[in-house]
């Protein structure tokens, strides 16, 4: 008889729990989103950081690939240079950096174009140009530093909008349960946090992009130093 009811017992629970464990999957499988549905009821702001996201991967892209060809050095175009400039032919030293589509070649070809002036002028008018190659490159980095500051306020902004539409839906239905509260809360946090990771690959973005040019204006001065010792001192390190 204990025996039966000890079975009896053991069955009723097993049963409980498997209810229980059926229940919170029904439960899971109703409540289970996609990520594109999350993300999107963060709220209308969600749509212009989801713009700025996009615009952001495509400045960054198409920088880097600018920036990347542009600032490409050849090692030995000023040993080019040096020789034909010893042999006493501008126009093939010209052709030597007209022959390559970079920064560094332009610049070098100013040099050359303007060899027989002053050197004072020389270097004037090539640190021009290479401010000129520096414009290139830095065309829409703005917009990142912009973006950088404008996607996390947005977020913030959308927040705050809904958080105010809360308080407001509490003070028409006098309904402060947890689960109101807490619900809307978590759907306008998602704008802030969107808001901040596209700040984040902004701002990491421009750093990085500025970090490359600043590196091609301290090779453009080196250059610029040793075209110039090449045109003072035509045989030097011969």
């Amino acid at each position: 008889m204990i025996g039966f009811f000890l079975q009896a017992t053991v069955d009723t629970l097993a049963n409980a729990a498997n209810q229980v464990a059926n229940a919170a999957e029904t439960a899971k499988q109703n409540t289970e989103i996609s990520v594109l549905e999350f993300i999107f009821k963060g709220g209308f702001f969600i749509i212009p950081i989801a713009i700025l996201l996009f615009y952001t991967i495509y400045v960054i892209v198409e920088r880097t690939m600018y920036i990347s060809k542009t600032t490409k050095t050849d090692n030995f175009l000023l040993k080019e240079v040096r020789t034909h400039l010893n042999n006493g032919n501008i126009e093939l030293a010209l052709g030597a950096a007209e022959r390559l589509d970079n920064a560094n070649a332009r610049v070098v070809r100013e040099g050359i174009m303007t060899i027989g002036r002053p050197i004072s002028e020389i270097e004037s008018n090539m640190e021009r140009q290479a401010q000129i190659e520096l414009g290139e490159m830095e065309k829409r980095l703005g917009h990142l530093g912009l973006i950088a500051g404008m996607a996390p306020t947005l977020g913030f902004v959308g927040t705050i909008g809904g958080v105010i539409k809360i308080f407001y839906s509490i003070s028409i239905t006098e309904n402060i349960s947890i689960g109101n509260i807490s619900g809307g809360l978590y759907e306008k946090m998602i704008s802030s946090g969107a808001g901040l990771i596209v700040g984040l690959f902004a701002y990491a973005g421009y750093h990085l992009l500025n970090g490359k040019i600043d590196h091609f204006m301290l090779n453009v001065q080196k250059q610029v130093l040793e075209f110039v010792n090449i045109i003072q001192r035509p045989n030097h390190g011969n």
